[in-house]
C-alpha cells in the first residue's frame, strides 16, 4: 500500500502493474482505491497522477459510502420505531396463537406465539424480506420502461442480503438490491434500480454515467441524499 496527502485526508492506494501505456485509477465500492500503471512506471510517477485526480477519488469514495450503511443496534422490543417504505413504525408486539406481522395504523404489530427477542427479530425479517421480494419486482418493471430505448436484455433481480451496500450490478448481468431497502421510501428505492441499470451503459461512475443518470432521473440527487439520510 502507498499513500499520499491530500488536505487533511490521507489517500491509501494499491498498486497493479500490466502490459499497459497509460495508468489508470479506480475506486472500488469498498472505497478502496487501486492504480493500473505501466510494468516499467516509477512509484513517484504514480504519485503524481494520484495527486492531480484526488479531489475526484475523495468525491467518488463519498459517493460509495452511500452504500455503506450501518444500521443502529436493534432490541426487538415494544415501543422501538421501525421503518418500513420511508415511514417510521412503532412495534408492538401481541400473544397469539399465530405468527406473522401486520401494519395497522403507526403501528407494526408482530403477531407470536413466545415473546421472545430472536422469535420477533426472525419474524420481522422474514416480514421484510417478503415484502421486498414482492415490490422490488414492481418497481424493477417500472424502472425498466425507462431504459425501452437501449438495446439490452434485461438482467436478472436477486434479492440479497449485503453488509456494505444497497444494490450492485454484477458480472453475471444481474441486478442485486439488500432487502434491507424496503425500509426506504418507494422513490429511494427505484433510485437505486436506475442507478444499477445505468451500470449495463456506463460501467463506471464517469461523467458520462452521471449525465446519464441525469437524463433518466432529473431528481436522483435529491432521492440519494434521503437514502443517505437514512
Amino acid at each position: 500500500m502507498h499513500h499520499i496527502q491530500y488536505g487533511t485526508k490521507q489517500i491509501a492506494f494499491s498498486v497493479a502493474e500490466k502490459k499497459r501505456k497509460s495508468i489508470a485509477v479506480e475506486v472500488h465500492p469498498d472505497t478502496s482505491v487501486q492504480i493500473k500503471a505501466p510494468l516499467d512506471c516509477s512509484i513517484d510517477t504514480i504519485k503524481k497522477v494520484v495527486s492531480k485526480r484526488s479531489r475526484w477519488i475523495i468525491t467518488q469514495q463519498k459517493f460509495f459510502e452511500q452504500f455503506l450503511p450501518e444500521s443502529p443496534k436493534r432490541e426487538y422490543v415494544i415501543g422501538e420505531t421501525h421503518k418500513y417504505l420511508g415511514r417510521n413504525y412503532i412495534l408492538k408486539i401481541i400473544i397469539s396463537q399465530e405468527n406473522k406481522v401486520k401494519i395497522q395504523g403507526s403501528y407494526l404489530v408482530v403477531f407470536t406465539t413466545k415473546s421472545d427477542t430472536e422469535v420477533v427479530r426472525h419474524l420481522m425479517t422474514e416480514w421484510y424480506y417478503k415484502r421486498a421480494s414482492k415490490l422490488f419486482i414492481k418497481v424493477y418493471d417500472e424502472a425498466f420502461k425507462k431504459f425501452r430505448h437501449y438495446n439490452f436484455q434485461k438482467p436478472e433481480l436477486q434479492i440479497k442480503r449485503m453488509k456494505k451496500r444497497w444494490g450492485s450490478y454484477t458480472s453475471s448481468n444481474k441486478i442485486v438490491i439488500n432487502p434491507e431497502l424496503i425500509k426506504a421510501s418507494s422513490a429511494c428505492i427505484e433510485y437505486v434500480f436506475i442507478h444499477e441499470l445505468c451500470h449495463l451503459i456506463e460501467r463506471n461512475h464517469s461523467k458520462k454515467f452521471y449525465n446519464l443518470l441525469e437524463q433518466i432521473a432529473p431528481d436522483w440527487k435529491h432521492w440519494k441524499l434521503k437514502l443517505e439520510k437514512m
